[in-house]
């Protein structure tokens, strides 16, 4: 790189970076409209991107790969220098405040797969009385297992454990 900017043999077309970065010139597109990566236009406004701009991309794959939204994948990449690579410090920084947000998606994981594991073989047979599907479900309240098959009045639903049940 010159003291002018990135010479033409440094710098990427759209095309070249869709191909190296695995992404659809679409995708490109909406990451730049983003802010998630930034182009230069040429004379005939043709946009050309830096070499830098396909490690921006793979930090923003890893970054969906770990669950993060786009909106939270740009706040990071605002943490890091755009037109250098980000020294280990700054990777830190970045890697620090991801950890409590996978620290939350593993938690819900490990809450749906608790959820699943009582679901398997409840005998509900019905998607608006699943715990999953319907979290709210009334017969889940009332204990394991087919409570709708043991009741006197499925129309009612299940009878509540210790007393009347209002809604």
């Amino acid at each position: 790189m010159s003291a002018h900017g990135p010479s033409r043999h440094d710098l990427l077309t759209i095309g070249q970076l869709a191909d190296r970065s695995g992404l659809a010139a679409s995708a490109l597109r909406y990451y730049e409209k983003l802010g998630l990566i930034h182009a230069t236009r040429t004379t005939g406004n043709q946009r050309r991107y830096t070499r830098g701009t396909l490690r921006r991309i793979a930090f923003v794959r890893a970054a969906q790969r770990v669950g993060l939204s786009l909106d939270e994948a740009k706040v990071a990449l605002d943490r890091l220098p755009e037109h250098r690579a980000p020294s280990g410090a700054e990777w830190d920084g970045v890697a620090q405040s991801w950890q409590s947000r996978i620290d939350e998606q593993i938690a819900e994981l490990e809450r749906l797969k608790a959820k699943l594991t009582g679901c398997i073989g409840c005998g509900c047979l019905s998607l608006t009385r699943c715990g999953l599907y319907n979290a709210a479900d009334r017969a889940g309240a009332t204990g394991p297992g087919a409570r709708y098959l043991l009741t006197r009045d499925p129309a009612t639903g299940p009878e509540p454990a210790g007393g009347d049940f209002t809604e």
